[in-house]
């Protein structure tokens, strides 16, 4: 109820972005998660063709981040926004009714084209619209992101019952109610003139040493983060010997994000500088790998109901951990972000931050890929521990960033728009 309530004090713009934010990420995870099997599975293509498809898809959302925000920036986040949710609805629509690998390449160009528009958009106009309660709207964004990412799968996993067609026609369609809402429903607002192209904004926003610096430090975050998905899921599933348990990581995150998230935003947005609650953010994202190494030798199926709890205890403190740390840090790390430059590059820096720290994240799941791997050959602990560094490396750059005041100490206030 207090959700709501918190909800109910924004502005109607502020509080559809954040209903945006939940069907994003249920129409996403409704079908992206299935996605590889069908394509292997169903139109029996190679593991090599399958990783294509799937890296154009990654490639063009990653890549293309600085193009959306960008465009926020110049065109109105309103627009861009609405772009982004219309490309989606046509991209998921034809990993639906495409059978052929150039209709395939074509859905996962335009899905990912989709992600690099809205995304950044969508920050920058919350950002604006937010005013001086960013903290609070960015904590919100990530109930709503984190409760979508756990219905998608569920909604998912159950229309895959029919078929895919049906998943991703589902997913497709959530994507074009969400195009109609914000097109009804989100204010357009004068986007005041810019002088010099596009290219002197991205200079400028790449001339920023504190904030390129800032970005490359919380590399860490998105690599800890992305272990959600992949690691802490398979080590549930290896300790205890149960497919569910992947299951329960995810609960672990909606229970935790519903009753914590604005609570500990809240708290902690008088306490101190946000520099101070990024870093110890990250360093609760470090710790909560160590309960999971304890246990990570397990194999095989428990003996009984008290060995399966003994086992996949562990793995649950490692994940709420994690989503504590991610709640601690995250609002944070998205508030501070405008504070960089001047406002009317919000976007352009939103965009830039995700390019960096998606690219450089890729590298750090790549790394713990390989020790995943490597660690089936006798040092099993080895994924946790690396993930632990790279918690405390990001920590200590934050850290030391803010010992040489290289960061914003308070957030700038939104750019005022006439409607």
């Amino acid at each position: 109820m207090k959700i709501w309530h918190e909800m109910r004090r924004f502005p109607l713009a502020v509080r559809l972005l954040l209903a945006n934010q939940l069907g994003v990420n249920t129409g996403f995870y409704l079908l992206i998660p299935y996605l590889a099997t069908h394509l292997s599975r169903n139109l029996g293509m190679s593991a090599a063709v399958v990783g294509i498809v799937l890296g154009v898809r990654n490639l063009s959302q990653q890549g293309l981040f600085l193009i959306g925000g960008s465009a926020s920036d110049r065109l109105g986040a309103r627009g861009v926004i609405i772009a982004g949710c219309a490309l989606r609805t046509i991209g998921f629509a034809l990993f639906a009714l495409g059978d052929g690998l150039a209709v395939l390449l074509a859905a996962s160009v335009l899905s990912g084209l989709a992600g690099a528009l809205f995304n950044p958009a969508v920050r920058a106009y919350l950002a604006q619209e937010a005013g001086e309660r960013k903290a609070e709207a960015f904590a919100l964004f990530n109930v709503f992101a984190t409760t979508g990412a756990l219905i998608g799968p569920l909604l998912g996993s159950a229309l895959l019952l029919v078929d895919f067609r049906t998943s991703a026609l589902t997913a497709a369609g959530v994507f074009a109610v969400l195009t109609v809402a914000q097109a009804v429903v989100l204010p357009a607002r004068k986007v005041a003139p810019s002088e010099g192209g596009v290219l002197a904004d991205w200079r400028e926003v790449l001339g920023n040493r504190a904030f390129l610096a800032f970005a490359l430090a919380m590399v860490g975050m998105f690599t800890l983060e992305n272990q959600l998905y992949l690691l802490l899921p398979d080590g549930a599933r290896r300790t205890t010997g149960w497919d569910g348990a992947a299951g329960l990581v995810f609960l672990v995150g909606t229970v935790t994000n519903l009753t914590l998230q604005l609570r500990i935003t809240r708290a902690l947005k008088g306490l101190g500088s946000r520099a101070r609650w990024i870093t110890i953010g990250l360093l609760v994202m470090a710790l909560s790998f160590l309960p999971p190494a304890l246990v990570a030798g397990g194999s095989g199926a428990p003996d009984g109901t008290a060995d399966a709890v003994l086992r996949t205890l562990p793995v649950l403190l490692g994940a709420l951990l994690l989503y504590l740390g991610v709640m601690i840090a995250q609002p944070f790390v998205l508030e501070l972000i405008p504070g960089f430059g001047r406002t009317e590059l919000t976007g352009t820096y939103y965009g830039i931050f995700y390019v960096v720290s998606g690219v450089a994240a890729a590298a750090g799941n790549t790394a713990v890929g390989w020790a995943m791997d490597t660690g089936e050959r006798g040092a099993p602990w080895l994924p946790w521990a690396c993930c632990t560094l790279f918690g405390l490396a990001s920590a200590c750059g934050v850290a030391r960033l803010h010992r040489r005041n290289a960061l914003p100490t308070t957030p700038k206030p939104a750019l005022t728009v006439a409607a």
